[in-house]
């Protein structure tokens, strides 16, 4: 038997999101917000958490993959009644139960540690998470006798102008006894709104004489539930504010934390200087004491150390050590820039390699192309790699140098050393250190006479 289990409810439509996708698969932190909250559960537990769906299924297990069991509510009526699907699985799996909701992203580890540490010692049936509120935001109320103990929770719809003015509310998370849950679980009574809600486990607790414990939760962002897209908004701005103090107390410096956007799966080395309106999205890995910015978008990037890019968009694409890029460049997908690459303003790279040391001018575009170590890549050197039904190669040898403005129609190849003239159209291999120009470009020897 294990200590914890934790189930998570995640089958509610989200009707005030007014989408079509289901509520928690909306982005937070460029993550799908259903994934903060099963990362936050198997970090306590170290397993994969029950989730609990309905609304929207098959999306979510699209989504989640492996990370999740689950368990299906077919039809939503309540609380009580989602966390009873959950009996035939895990009923004398686990010592302790915590349910908690896919729509309360921001909720930590280490508050629910908190809250398992109370139940784990009480001899009540279950703990359960409140906060001081000044806009509870439709939480239930949390109503103590004169001696402190919980009596109830008291849903604001049925809370009279005096419990209404309670600012302890009632945060839906609990820790329970697992034995007392399932065999208590059905006990609870359908409400006249035809469902079955799991704070009247409070009630049914209270008559059987036991104490419940009520957790005080600190930060109540961590328990912001989520079903607007306002609320939304305010807890993408909680979120990136906890990511910069983060990586800031890691040795990076942010210049201007309001204007930077920092995914949630993002990974920054010390000594690195991230510059406003910059973003980074996505599995992006960024070296140490490099300088990120400003108005630059980088997503699923890996990016080397001491690496300079400035002003421009990387995507998918490889840096390695000591490369500078932009401003205005743009790395699309499949770009590979090695050790020590330059690459000019307004330039474009796709699918492409850049061998050590290589250096490429402004107003150029790369495509599937192979270019050697050293090699100079003039102002406006396009690589003509699609002919309108298929993409080819170019390749360039080491120590070439393209003067500007050429093109090279590819399939080509430029050898080691060779040399094109400015305004060049390459249709033809050029052989190690031979030098063409013109259109079509042909070899300076092949002019003579």
């Amino acid at each position: 038997m294990s200590s914890l289990d934790v189930i998570i409810l995640a089958a509610g439509q989200g009707t005030r999101m007014k989408s079509r996708l289901p509520k928690v698969l909306h982005p937070l932190g460029g993550r799908p917000m259903v994934l903060h909250s099963i990362n936050t559960a198997s970090a306590l537990t170290g397993m994969p958490p029950v989730l609990v769906i309905g609304y929207g299924g098959d999306q979510v297990r699209e989504t989640v993959g492996d990370a999740a069991r689950y368990i299906v509510q077919a039809e939503q009526l309540g609380t009580g009644h989602a966390v009873a699907q959950a009996a035939p699985l895990l009923r004398g799996q686990s010592e302790h139960v915590i349910v908690c909701y896919a729509d309360m992203p921001l909720l930590r580890a280490e508050t629910l540690r908190a809250l398992y540490d109370v139940q784990r010692v009480s001899d009540g049936p279950f703990s359960m998470l409140t906060h001081l509120a000044d806009d509870p935001r439709g939480f239930g109320r949390i109503v103590r006798d004169g001696g402190g103990r919980v009596t109830a929770i008291v849903e604001e719809a049925q809370a009279t102008p005096e419990q209404l003015a309670i600012r302890e509310v009632n945060d839906g998370v609990y820790c329970f006894d697992a034995g007392w849950l399932w065999e208590h679980l059905p006990e609870i009574p359908l409400s006249p709104k035809g469902e079955y809600y799991l704070t009247d486990l409070v009630e049914i607790a209270i008559a059987g004489g036991w104490n419940i414990n009520a957790v005080a939760v600190e930060d109540s962002a961590e328990v912001m539930g989520i079903n607007t897209r306002v609320h939304l908004a305010e807890a993408e701005a909680i979120l990136r504010q906890r990511i910069a103090i983060h990586w800031m107390l890691e040795g990076v410096t942010i210049t201007d934390p309001a204007t930077t956007y920092i995914g949630a799966d993002v990974t920054i080395g010390p000594d690195t200087t991230i510059l406003p309106n910059t973003h980074l999205v996505g599995q992006t890995v960024i070296g140490s004491d490099c300088a990120i910015g400003p108005n630059t978008w980088i997503e699923g990037a890996t990016i080397g150390n001491r690496c300079v890019i400035h002003c421009s968009v990387v995507e998918h694409a490889t840096l390695e050590d000591d490369v500078d890029a932009g401003p205005f460049a743009h790395l699309r997908k499949g770009a590979y820039l090695e050790k020590g690459v330059h690459m000019g303003n307004f330039g474009e790279v796709k699918n492409s390699r850049l061998r050590r040391g290589a250096k490429m001018g402004h107003f150029s575009y790369i495509g599937d192309a192979d270019v050697g170590p050293d090699a100079n890549i003039g102002a406006g050197t396009i690589t003509c790699n699609y002919d309108g039904k298929e993409k080819h190669q170019t390749v360039i040898g080491e120590g070439a140098f393209i003067g500007s403005d050429t093109m090279l129609v590819a399939p080509v190849k430029i050898g080691a050393g060779a040399r094109t003239g400015a305004g060049a159209v390459v249709v033809k291999d050029v052989p190690d250190g031979a030098t063409v120009f013109g259109v079509p470009a042909r070899r300076q020897d092949d002019t003579k006479g």
